[in-house]
């Protein structure tokens, strides 16, 4: 079983920098993309950035040049850097992982969500 913890959520002024790391525990052999979501309350869910195995990465026009997705495969772990962050980006942020390979299976995994509030 794969399982994955965010951290690195909370309030922040505008302007103001977070950092949101997501861990995966499990059998895993390899992980092919890892992204990051998020949800505004009354809208639906939206890809924020994501990075594939090879590290090509993708970001919404809204937060290119802000915020930065890297990872780390020997601690199965995705990071979100967020700059000059803006009341607009407040939502609840979510990681994924998609066809992550264990030792019994192949499959795609979601993050609990952790809540980031830009406001001033």
């Amino acid at each position: 079983q794969v399982h994955l913890v965010e951290s690195g959520g909370g309030l922040v002024q505008p302007g103001g920098s977070l950092r949101l790391s997501c861990a995966a525990s499990g059998s895993i052999i390899s992980i092919d993309a890892m992204g990051w979501y998020r949800q505004a309350a009354g809208n639906q869910r939206e890809l924020v950035a994501d990075i594939t195995s090879g590290g090509n990465t993708n970001y919404v026009d809204s937060v290119k040049g802000r915020f930065t997705i890297s990872r780390d495969n020997a601690k199965n772990t995705v990071y979100l850097q967020m700059n000059s962050l803006k009341p607009e980006d407040t939502a609840v942020y979510y990681c994924n992982f998609r066809r992550v390979l264990t030792m019994t299976d192949i499959g795609n995994y979601w993050g609990q969500g952790t809540q980031v509030t830009v406001s001033s």
